[in-house]
Formats: C-alpha cells, structure tokens, sequence
C-alpha cells in the first residue's frame, strides 16, 4: 500500500461539483424571493 501525502489528492472534480451547488442554491434563493415580492405586492 503506498503511503498518503497529504495536499496530493486531485480535487478538481469535487470543486467543480461543489461550484455548481453553490450557484444553484443561489439561483434557487434569488427566484424564492422574486416569488415572495410577487405575493407579497399583488396580494395572492
């Protein structure tokens, strides 16, 4: 079994992953609100 170095593990992956995650949970928050100031100024 080799041995572990750590910091030499290629992570590009995860990162990128990780990214898309983060800009959908902001897309998501961003319409959330949009639909919450549409009920909110027409009242339905």
């Amino acid at each position: 079994m080799s041995e572990h170095k750590h910091g030499s593990m290629d992570i590009y992956e995860q990162e990128k992953t990780f990214d898309g995650f983060i800009k959908l949970g902001k897309w998501v928050t961003g319409i959330s609100i949009l639909i919450v100031v549409y009920l909110a100024i027409y009242h339905t």
